[in-house]
């Protein structure tokens, strides 16, 4: 299976040292999100887990320590925006996560660090001009260490519009624009733009809509087939196999202004005081009424169906 760690929050950049404890224990507790007294048990092996997936806008704190993670396969999406602290107010300098995503390139291979560059929306500060600019200097930077650029405008969910009331959708004509502009930038340095639940007639001026850690994808980073039939679509549209996330809504302490997995601010700073790394969940510790499930795992990868390397 594959174990997802960043829909929910940040892991590496908050909670490395709960996660890698998670490791060396072999599992992990996960609150149900919905049904709070549900809580989830995922063994945390090799045997059962052929991925973890990671999407952090901080993995410095986890590049000196992948070697507490060698036996698994690591997939990254870092993302990396042109915003200033108005609007991510607790995101460490760009400069240094480029690094750090360089440091993974060259510890993993590229293939299996992805860069993400969104949500994408435009303001007078944040101009068309300015993210084009700003994604230049970034896929400068980056070219020869990632291959895949993965890019989103965007949503305006309830959590958004109740934390960035003033932030607005982008227009599609100004969509089509600031994507065909981007491939041109992709283009010169060695990058293909993947999109990230847009539209398909985004296709029409050289995105990849097809998703952003599809099957396919994940087959190619690794050299390896997965039978991924059993698992069905996170969203609809969606084909990337985002099932397994470990993480807690109302966590993430990086209080970005766009923020899908925040509610409000209050709540992740009294959940992030009740999080301790020794724990097995994330956020406090399991109650006497809880109910534990243990979740059905095994590996996806059938070793009759591996291509010849």
């Amino acid at each position: 299976m594959i174990i997802n760690t960043g829909s929910r929050t940040d892991i590496p950049a908050f909670y490395s040292d709960w996660f890698l404890n998670r490791i060396k224990e072999g599992y992990v507790l996960v609150r149900n999100p919905y049904y709070p007294k549900q809580v989830y048990k995922y063994q945390l092996t090799p045997d059962v887990v052929d991925i973890i997936a990671f999407t952090s806008k901080n993995p410095t704190p986890m590049v000196s320590r992948l070697d507490e993670l060698k036996q698994f396969r690591l997939f990254w999406h870092i993302t990396v925006t042109p915003y200033g602290n108005d609007i991510e107010p607790n995101v460490i300098d760009k400069q240094e996560v480029l690094n750090s995503v360089i440091e993974l390139s060259k510890a993993l291979g590229k293939k299996c660090v992805t860069l993400r560059y969104d949500p994408i929306f435009i303001t007078d500060k944040y101009s068309i001009a300015y993210h084009l600019h700003a994604f230049e200097e970034i896929a400068k930077k980056l070219d020869g260490y990632v291959e895949s650029v993965v890019i989103s405008f965007i949503d305006l969910y309830e959590k958004t519009k109740k934390n960035f009331p003033e932030v607005e959708e982008v227009r599609f004509s100004d969509q089509i624009k600031i994507c065909r502009e981007m491939k041109k930038i992709a283009d010169k340095h060695h990058m293909v733009i993947r999109t990230c639940l847009e539209s398909e007639a985004l296709k029409e001026v050289g995105m990849d809509v097809k998703g952003c850690m599809t099957k396919e994808i994940l087959e190619d980073a690794f050299q390896l087939q997965l039978n991924t039939s059993s698992i069905k679509p996170a969203r609809e549209g969606c084909s990337c196999l985002l099932q397994g996330d470990i993480g807690e809504y109302n966590t993430c302490m990086h209080l970005c202004k766009y923020c899908y997995a925040n509610y409000d601010k209050s709540i992740v700073i009294e959940n992030h005081k009740k999080h301790h790394p020794d724990s097995p969940m994330l956020i406090g510790d399991l109650k006497e009424d809880d109910i534990v499930i243990e979740m059905k795992q095994k590996s996806f990868i059938d070793p009759q169906l591996q291509f010849d390397l």
